[in-house]
C-alpha cells in the first residue's frame, strides 16, 4: 500500500465524523470523496485511527458487516434506526453521499 499521509488520514477521519446517526457510507464511497485510490486505504485508517469515531457507521459496499463486527455494528445501526433483514443494512434507504 502507498504511504498514507496525515492529511488523507485526517480528511477520512473528518467525513467518517460527518455522517448522521441513522445513516451509513461504504468504504469505497468516502475513499472516493478523500481522493483515494481505493476503498482498502479507509478500511486501513479505520483499523488503525476510528476510537473516537462512529465506525459503526461505515460498511462494506455489499452492506453486510465483517463476521467480527457484526453482532456489535448492527446492533449499533439499529439503536440508530438504520435498517437492516437477515444482517444486511438497506443502503438504499440509509446510505449517506459524502459529496453533498
Amino acid at each position: 500500500m502507498a504511504a498514507i499521509t496525515e492529511e488523507q488520514v485526517e480528511r477520512v477521519r473528518a467525513l467518517v465524523s460527518a455522517i448522521p446517526a441513522g445513516q451509513v457510507s461504504t468504504y469505497g464511497d468516502l475513499a472516493a470523496a478523500a481522493g483515494l485510490s481505493s476503498p482498502r486505504i479507509v478500511g486501513w485508517i479505520m483499523r488503525t485511527d476510528s476510537a473516537d469515531l462512529p465506525w459503526h457507521r461505515v460498511v462494506p459496499a455489499g452492506g453486510r458487516p465483517a463476521p467480527h463486527l457484526a453482532t456489535r455494528q448492527l446492533e449499533r445501526l439499529r439503536a440508530e434506526g438504520v435498517p437492516v433483514t437477515d444482517g444486511r443494512i438497506r443502503l438504499r434507504e440509509c446510505r449517506w453521499d459524502p459529496a453533498t
